[in-house]
């Protein structure tokens, strides 16, 4: 449907378009993948990185944006994030939930009135490793702490979804979904530095981390290491 076919007065009575977008976390970019200018991927980092894709068409056009598009009769809003998470990223995410609904009035500008349903991902490491992003046409990462300006109201949307992801940081196991099935306290340190964009203390993150009773010495120890290899614990099952 051609918006602006349509006069001043029939727009009016248009029903709103329904889209659906994902904020997609990550402890870093994968292999290949663009990132910003001037942004450097890896080393002693606190953050996290979002991959974002800009925009080729009105309103908004150059702009960058969450990845999303338009629901489609034949799709679940589920299918439609899971559909645009794999051809931004090329991988499914390990963890994908409903995030909210944003209507916002003016939200698109002079274009049709969208609604927006969001979602949130997080990718974890060893299989986003595994992605190939070096076709991706429109795509970067940028670190969530230094966005660029975003079309719509994605920064708020972002905004929305890293404050859902430190929430739940604090009272559920959900930093291990960005690890593998096995990680050492200082990976999952990290994971929860990441979300925080702060540092944790060592001693205290451990002594927390091993009273919740949610981890479980695997007995094994990490592999390949330089140093004294550390222990190797996986997420105690909640079924």
């Amino acid at each position: 449907m051609d918006y602006f076919s349509f006069s001043a007065t029939e727009r009016r009575t248009l029903p709103p378009a329904v889209a659906v977008s994902a904020v997609a976390f990550a402890l870093r970019p994968p292999a290949g993948a663009v990132t910003a200018p001037g942004t450097v991927t890896g080393g002693d980092q606190t953050t996290l990185w979002i991959p974002l894709v800009r925009r080729v068409r009105p309103p908004f056009k150059g702009v960058w944006a969450l990845p999303g598009g338009p629901l489609r009769f034949d799709q679940t809003l589920t299918q439609a994030a899971e559909n645009t998470l794999w051809e931004t990223v090329r991988h499914a995410p390990a963890y994908l939930e409903q995030l909210y609904s944003f209507g916002g009035l003016d939200r698109s500008g002079h274009a049709q009135r969208l609604v927006t349903i969001a979602y949130w991902a997080l990718y974890a490491e060893p299989e986003l490793a595994a992605a190939q992003q070096e076709d991706v046409d429109n795509v970067a990462w940028f670190s969530a702490d230094t966005l660029p300006e975003l079309a719509f109201d994605h920064a708020d949307i972002v905004d929305y979804a890293l404050w859902r992801l430190r929430t739940k940081t604090g009272y559920a196991a959900v930093a291990h979904r960005f690890l593998g099935e096995t990680f050492t306290l200082t990976q999952l340190r990290g994971v929860h530095e990441a979300i925080l964009g702060a540092r944790v203390d060592p001693a205290n993150f451990r002594r927390q981390a091993l009273s919740q009773g949610n981890l479980i010495d695997t007995g094994k120890v990490e592999s390949g290491a330089k140093h004294r290899p550390a222990s190797l614990y996986r997420l105690r099952s909640t079924s």
